[in-house]
């Protein structure tokens, strides 16, 4: 389940995130730095997945 996860974190980092964690402080925060800037969405979403 975890590499299906990463792939979502890839291809749309906000969606790994709220499959991980639901919509909470960390589902914004990846919203935001995928806004501004899409590396760092992915950085911090497989991070998220990762961490757990």
């Amino acid at each position: 389940m975890d590499l299906i996860r990463i792939l979502f974190a890839i291809l749309l980092p906000p969606l790994g995130v709220f499959l991980q964690v639901g919509i909470g402080g960390a589902f914004w925060l990846n919203i935001l730095l995928t806004i501004l800037g899409y590396i760092p969405g992915i950085v911090h979403a497989v991070w998220i997945i990762a961490r757990r």
